[in-house]
């Protein structure tokens, strides 16, 4: 991954945890073969996709709310 990449997405993403979850997910969905939601003209990994997406907001996340952390654990 490259590191202006991680920059710029703490940027947007400013959990560090949260980041890595959201780029986990979405380079598992990649790998699977989900299209892209960026163009880029030189080859990237799916991890430098994911946080291009991250960056350019592309993708977003929502959190669980403390309501529902809860009511999953029963």
């Amino acid at each position: 991954m490259r590191d202006e990449y991680i920059r710029a997405a703490l940027l947007v993403v400013d959990d560090p945890n949260v980041l890595i979850n959201v780029v986990s997910r979405r380079v598992k969905q990649l790998k699977r073969g989900n299209r892209a939601l960026v163009e880029s003209l030189e080859k990237l990994s799916a991890e430098d996709t994911a946080l291009r997406e991250i960056i350019e907001r592309k993708i977003s996340f929502e959190l669980a709310t403390p309501a529902e952390i809860a009511a999953g654990r029963n």
